[in-house]
C-alpha cells in the first residue's frame, strides 16, 4: 500500500469519480461480483449519492471500476503474477518497438497490485473506443497449479488444456477491482495495493499506440497453436539410407533474416526469442521467431504482409509462401537445385525385354518341289527392323515428350513408322492378308508408342522423396501435335511392293521390309524362295518353261498380241520402279463368260495381290475409288471388275489416271488433300468391251476367244486346273518372273523403240524384254486395238464418207447432217442438231481419225463458219490433200 492509498472506501470512490471513472461495490464473499445489478452502469455512470449508500460506514464491500466510454474511455492491462517475470523483457520490446515512451508513461501512471501479485497498469485512449476485454497472452499451466475440478476433467477428457492467463485486458463493459479493496472482498484475504499514481494520474495515448501495445502483449503468448499443412508440414516418415528431404535440411540450415530479407527486420533478441519489424522501418514489433527452442517458428501478429496473422510458419513454410507462393512441390524443387537435401535414388521401371526376331532368306530356286519353310519364311509378316532393346523416353514434360518423340523418329528407334503425304504411316496385313498403308491418327499414335516405347513420367514420392519413374502413355494432345506438323523425321514411304523388284539402278530388291534406296517396302504376297546369285541359261529356260508353257499355255488369245500384251503386264510389277511414267491400263476382254478372264486376275491375285473392286456408276465415284485405292491399299495392282457386256470405257477421270504419274485428291472424311505416286497397275474385265474418246489410246488389249460354246467347259489343260496349281506353285511362278527380268537386266536391259504416247518408255522397255524372251506380237494389234474404239470408228467412217460424197467442199453442219444422214455421229438414236455437231467438229478439228481430219473453213462474207476434210498423203513429208 502507497503512502496516498485509503482504506475509507467512501473516500476512494469520491476520488475516483472526481477523476471520471465509474464506479462499483463488490460483494464481500470473495467472488469478486459485483454488489448491485450493474448493467446500467455499463453506460451511466454512478453518482455520489448511490456512492454514499453502498459505502456507508459499517457496510463490509470492496470497490471497482467499471472501463471503457462510460469512464471516459479508460482500459486496464493486467499482467498476473507469473507474467511480472516478463515485465522486463516486455518493456525492452516495447523500446524497440519505439514504444518505450508510452508504456513508461503506462507503468508510471495508475498501477495496482493484485493479492495474487499481479499487476493493473491503465490507459486512457484518445482517438477511438475502448474494445472489449480479451486475454492477450496465455500459457498451460503447470501440473502443481491443477486445481482438484481441473485435474478431474482431465481424467474425463485428457486431450483437455488447463490455461493460464498470463496478460489480459479490462475493457469496453469490463471492471475490475481496485484499491483499497481487501479482507474478504478477495479468496486470498489480502488487499489491492497501489504501486505507483493514482486516478488522476492515469496518461492518455493515441488508440493506434495503445493497439501496437497490445500487439506486443500477444507476442508473449505461449499456447501451442495447430500448425497447418500448409504453413508448417507436418514431419514425415524418414527416408531410407539416412536420406534428407530438401525442406528438412532447408529447416536445419537457413536462417530466418535470409528468409524474410526485404519483408522484416530484426529488431531485438533475448534468449532464443527474435523480435521483428517491418523492413522499412515504419512501427513496431510485428512478428517473433524462436519463442519455441524445439519449433522455431515465425508468428506474425499484424496483418498487411503476405503471412497470415497469429498463425505459426516453418522455415520452409516461410520460405515456401514467400518465393513460390505456396508451392511446396516447386520450392522443394529449387531448393534441391540449390543443394539441399539428400538426392536418393532413382526406382527404375522394370526393363521391358526386346521382342525375339526371326529371320528367313527364303528358299532355292525354280523348284516347285521344295516350298519355303514356313517356320524360317516370312510368311504372316516379317519383322522388319531389329531393334535391340524398346527405347525409353520421359514424358514428364510435354514438350520434351514431343521433343524425345521426334529424336527418336530421327534416331531409327521406331520400328515400322514411316510417312508419306499427310503424315506418318505404318503397314500392316488385313484379313485377307493384303498390305494395307495406314494413315496415323493421335489414337493410332498413341497406340504405337505404347508398343514401341517405354515412355514413363518421374514422380517423387511424398514418404521416401525418391524419384520414381511410373509408366504413361502418351498423352492424346501431343500425339495430336505430332501428327499436326508438316514434316517428321521418318523414312519415306514412296510404295509397296509384294514381289521382288527391280530398282532404278538395275539391281534387286528382294530383302523383306523397308527399302532405304528407294522407299519402298517389300511385303510379299507368297513365301520368296532364294534365288541364285547369277541367272544361268538353264534358269532363265526353266523360268520360261513354267511361265509360258505352264501357266499361260492354254489360254484362248485372239491373236500372238494378247499373249505379249498379258505377259508385258504381268512383268510389269516387277519391273515397274525401274522405269518412270505412267501405264496404260490393262483390258482384259473376251467374247463370251468363262473364257479365262478370271483366271488371268487370279494369276496377279497369286502372284502379287490385287485391289479388287467393282465398276463405279459414275466419274465421281471413280475419283473416290481411285483415291480410296491408291492411298489406301499396297497392293501392286487395282481391277475394276465385271463390266457391264459391250460396255464402252469412256473416262475423262479415267484418261486423267491414266497420263498422271500423280495422283492429287481429298481424302474422305478429310479436309487437307493428298498426293500420291500413281505406280499401279489398273485392270478392267468385262466381255465385248469398247472404248471411247481418249480412253482408246490409253489401253492395252488383251483379248480372248476361245470360239465354242460352253467355254467354261473346256479340259485337258497343260498344268489341270489352274487355280490349284497357282496355290501349289505361286512362289515358284513369281521366282520365275522375277528370273525372266533378272536375265534380261543382265544382258544389259535391251531395249526395242516403240511409240506409244506417254507410255512409250514402259513400252519401249516391255518391247525389248519380251523380245529378249523371244515372245512376239508386242503391239502388233494396232489396226484391231483402232477397231475397239467405237467413237474413232464412227468418226473415221463419217469422215471418209463425207471425202467420198463432197470431196474437199467446204460445207455447213446444216449441209452435212442433211446430206449424210445416216452417216453423221450420234448420240443417241437422234441425229444432232447443226450447233451440236459444229461443237464436235470443233473439239476434233486437226485430229486425224484413220488418215482423215476434219478442218474448220471460216466463210468472212456470211458469218459463218464452215468445214471440209483432208486427208493425210504422207506421214514422211506432212503433205496433205485438200
Amino acid at each position: 500500500m502507497t503512502d496516498t492509498q485509503t482504506t475509507d472506501l467512501r473516500a476512494a470512490a469520491q476520488e475516483l469519480h472526481d477523476a471520471g471513472l465509474c464506479v462499483l461495490p463488490i460483494k464481500a464473499d470473495g467472488s469478486k461480483r459485483p454488489a448491485v445489478s450493474w448493467m446500467q452502469y455499463k453506460v451511466n455512470r454512478s453518482t455520489p449519492a448511490e456512492h454514499d449508500k453502498w459505502f456507508a460506514p459499517g457496510r463490509a464491500a470492496g470497490i471497482a471500476v467499471v472501463y471503457g466510454a462510460v469512464s471516459g474511455n479508460v482500459e486496464m492491462i493486467e499482467f498476473e503474477g507469473r507474467a511480472l517475470d516478463l515485465l522486463d523483457e516486455v518493456t525492452e520490446v516495447m523500446d524497440a518497438s519505439g514504444l518505450g515512451d508510452a508504456w513508461a508513461a503506462m507503468l508510471g501512471g495508475w498501477v495496482t497490485e493484485s493479492p495474487s501479485g499481479g499487476l493493473h497498469v491503465r490507459v486512457r485512449i484518445d482517438g477511438g473506443g475502448v474494445p472489449g476485454s480479451a486475454k492477450l497472452a496465455s500459457r498451460l499451466a503447470e501440473e502443481d497449479e491443477y486445481t482438484d475440478e481441473e485435474r478431474q476433467r482431465l481424467r474425463e477428457k485428457p486431450n483437455s488444456r488447463i490455461v493460464r492467463v498470463l496478460i489480459e485486458t479490462r475493457g469496453e463493459g469490463g471492471y475490475g477491482l481496485v484499491e483499497p479493496s481487501g479482507g474478504s472482498v478477495h479468496a486470498s484475504g489480502r488487499p489491492y495495493l497501489r504501486k505507483t499514481g493514482g486516478p488522476d494520474s492515469i496518461p492518455t495515448l493515441p488508440a493506434d499506440v495503445v493497439d501496437a501495445i497490445r500487439t506486443v502483449c500477444r507476442m508473449f503468448d505461449t499456447l501451442p497453436i495447430p500448425e497447418a499443412p500448409k504453413t508448417a508440414p507436418k514431419p514425415q516418415a524418414p527416408l531410407p539410407d539416412g536420406g534428407v528431404r530438401p525442406g528438412e535440411d532447408f529447416e536445419a540450415r537457413a536462417d530466418w533474416a535470409d528468409i524474410l530479407h526485404g519483408v522484416f527486420r530484426p529488431l531485438i533478441t533475448r534468449g532464443s526469442t527474435t523480435y521483428w519489424g517491418w523492413a522499412d522501418g515504419v512501427g513496431g514489433v510485428k512478428a517473433t521467431t524462436g519463442r519455441d527452442p524445439e519449433k522455431d517458428r515465425l508468428y506474425v501478429f499484424a496483418t498487411g504482409s503476405e503471412f497470415q496473422a497469429d498463425t505459426p510458419y516453418s522455415k520452409f513454410g516461410a520460405y515456401t509462401l514467400l518465393e513460390h507462393g505456396g508451392n511446396f512441390k516447386q520450392a522443394a524443387a529449387e531448393l534441391r537445385r540449390k543443394g539441399y537435401g539428400t538426392e536418393p535414388p532413382r526406382r527404375r521401371l522394370s526393363a521391358v525385354p526386346a521382342q525375339s526376331q526371326h529371320f528367313a532368306d527364303g528358299s532355292s530356286a525354280l523348284d516347285p518341289d521344295h516350298a519355303p519353310d514356313p517356320e524360317a519364311g516370312f510368311e504372316g509378316g516379317p519383322q522388319l527392323r531389329s531393334v535391340p532393346s524398346r527405347p525409353e523416353l520421359d514424358i514428364t514434360n510435354e514438350a520434351d515428350a514431343i521433343e524425345g518423340v521426334l529424336r527418336l523418329m530421327a534416331e531409327g528407334a521406331l520400328p515400322d513408322l514411316y510417312k508419306r503425304s499427310g503424315g506418318p504411316c505404318w503397314v500392316y496385313r488385313d484379313d485377307n492378308d493384303d498390305p494395307v498403308v495406314q494413315q496415323l491418327g493421335s489414337d493410332n499414335l498413341r497406340a504405337y508408342m505404347a508398343e514401341h516405347v517405354t515412355s514413363f513420367v518421374l514422380k517423387r514420392n511424398p514418404l521416401t522423396e525418391q524419384l520414381e519413374e511410373e509408366r504413361e502413355l502418351l498423352m492424346p494432345k501431343s500425339c495430336s501435335t505430332i501428327l499436326g506438323r508438316k514434316d517428321w523425321p521418318l523414312p519415306v514411304l514412296r510404295g509397296v511392293v509384294t514381289s521382288p523388284v527391280i530398282r532404278p539402278d538395275g539391281s534387286l530388291l528382294d530383302s523383306l521390309g523397308y527399302d532405304r534406296a528407294t522407299g519402298l517396302y517389300l511385303e510379299p504376297r507368297v513365301p520368296l524362295r532364294r534365288l541364285a546369285p547369277q541367272v544361268t541359261r538353264d534358269s532363265l529356260e526353266r523360268a520360261k518353261e513354267i511361265v509360258l508353257r505352264q501357266a499361260l499355255a492354254d489360254f484362248p488369245w485372239v491373236g500372238p498380241s494378247d499373249r505379249a500384251h498379258y505377259l508385258g503386264a504381268l512383268l510389269t510389277p516387277i519391273l515397274r520402279p525401274y522405269f518412270h511414267g505412267p501405264t496404260p491400263m490393262i483390258v482384259l476382254t473376251a467374247t463370251a463368260a468363262g473364257s479365262g478372264k478370271t483366271l488371268l486376275k487370279d494369276i496377279f491375285r497369286h502372284c502379287y495381290g490385287i485391289a479388287d473392286t467393282a465398276w463405279p456408276e459414275n466419274d465421281t465415284e471413280l475419283r473416290k475409288t481411285i483415291t480410296t485405292q491408291l492411298y489406301g491399299t499396297g497392293q501392286p495392282v487395282v481391277v475394276l471388275d465385271n463390266l457391264p457386256n459391250g460396255y464402252v470405257i469412256k473416262s475423262p477421270v479415267l484418261s486423267a489416271l491414266l497420263t498422271s504419274e500423280v495422283w492429287g485428291d481429298r481424302v474422305l472424311g478429310a479436309t487437307s488433300k493428298v498426293t500420291m505416286p500413281n505406280d499401279r497397275l489398273w485392270i478392267v474385265t468385262g466381255n465385248a468391251l469398247r472404248t471411247g474418246g481418249d480412253n482408246g489410246r490409253r489401253v492395252l488389249w488383251v483379248r480372248l476367244d476361245p470360239d465354242c460354246p460352253d467355254p467354261d467347259q473346256r479340259d485337258g489343260f497343260t498344268v489341270g486346273d489352274l487355280r490349284p496349281w497357282l496355290r501349289a506353285n505361286a512362289s515358284t511362278l513369281v521366282a520365275a518372273l522375277v528370273t525372266l527380268v533378272r536375265a534380261w537386266v543382265a544382258a544389259g536391259a535391251p531395249q526395242v523403240r516403240v511409240r506409244k504416247g506417254d507410255y512409250s518408255e514402259w513400252a519401249s522397255h516391255m518391247a525389248g524384254l519380251l523380245d529378249f524372251l523371244g515372245v512376239e506380237g508386242w503391239m502388233a494389234d494396232r489396226d484391231e486395238a483402232r477397231d475397239q474404239d467405237d467413237e474413232l470408228l464412227e468418226w473415221a467412217m463419217f469422215l471418209e464418207m463425207w471425202r467420198e460424197t463432197y470431196g474437199g467442199e467446204p460445207l455447213t453442219t446444216g449441209a452435212l447432217i442433211k446430206g449424210l444422214p445416216n452417216h453423221v455421229p450420234r448420240k443417241g438414236d437422234e441425229p444432232p442438231s447443226a450447233n451440236q455437231l459444229g461443237i464436235w467438229l470443233k473439239a476434233r478439228q486437226g485430229r486425224y481419225f484413220g488418215t482423215h481430219k476434219v478442218v474448220m473453213v471460216v466463210d468472212s462474207h456470211r458469218k459463218q463458219n464452215l468445214w471440209r476434210v483432208e486427208v493425210h498423203a504422207d506421214r514422211g513429208t506432212g503433205g496433205h490433200e485438200s
